[in-house]
């Protein structure tokens, strides 16, 4: 997470962080470092409190995290944070709006605090506190996320939640939000679970879809138009899916 400054001050609700749970970090630093071309630096003693097992950067700045799973029962997934001024009272609505707490908000060191929670439909997101780390050091650019999409299956509902939690950061008079929501029969069988959609840029889908699968990585959902730029859905050889946008 990049130091404070990095950029303006951040809205509550602003995608501010992005990590993956895999069993294999090496074989992740392999495939990202080749398909994004991350660089790769070991946790620090406070970022390994946090779960971090390597941070990805991106010329020189950090933009991800590969976090190396300590149960092989837990999901292989990426996860959005969201940036907070409060985490705690930011829990407290996330329950009062029918959303679930599932990791309360904990000091990482002197780095921020982190949470997890869940929204009223079961989908999981992290929140982030700054301390002396605020977030991306890059984002929206080639190689480092651009967008977070929440495939639910209630999109009303989950505009009244977030909209709720993160009115400034999405429907403010000057927000330029870089979340959605959508429909998850839109993309998905209607029996998957909802979930949040990573999406990272690329200059070229097509060429990105070619790298993924020489990699050993698999495409989900060939591309498609959105109002937000051309996507296709794909997941790592380990099995975490999240997304190519190109605009």
């Amino acid at each position: 997470m990049a130091e404070n400054g990095a950029f303006e001050k951040r809205r509550e609700g602003v995608p501010c962080w992005v990590d993956a749970q895999l069993s294999d970090v090496e074989a992740g630093k392999r495939f990202y470092g080749e398909l994004f071309g991350w660089t790769f630096q070991d946790a620090g003693t406070e970022e390994e409190a946090a779960g971090e097992s390597v941070r990805a950067c991106l010329d020189g700045e950090p933009v991800a995290a590969l976090v190396r799973k300590t149960d092989g029962r837990m999901p292989t997934v990426w996860s959005v944070y969201f940036h907070t001024p409060d985490a705690a009272a930011l829990t407290a609505r996330i329950r009062a709006g029918g959303g679930q707490v599932v990791t309360p908000p904990h000091p990482v060191g002197d780095l921020g605090s982190a949470a997890l929670a869940a929204d009223p439909d079961g989908a999981v997101f992290g929140l982030w506190q700054p301390g002396r780390r605020t977030g991306f050091g890059r984002r929206g650019v080639p190689g480092a996320f651009a967008w977070a999409e929440l495939y639910t299956r209630d999109t009303e509902a989950a505009n009244a939640f977030y909209g709720d939690l993160f009115h400034d950061a999405l429907f403010g008079p000057d927000a330029s939000p870089d979340f959605g929501r959508a429909r998850v029969s839109d993309v998905f069988p209607a029996e998957m679970p909802p979930h949040f959609l990573v999406h990272f840029l690329v200059e070229d889908v097509t060429d990105g879809l070619a790298t993924v699968a020489r990699l050993g990585g698999r495409v989900r959902v060939p591309p498609f138009g959105t109002s937000y730029g051309r996507v296709a859905v794909v997941s790592d050889g380990q099995g975490a899916s999240f997304a190519l946008l190109q605009r």
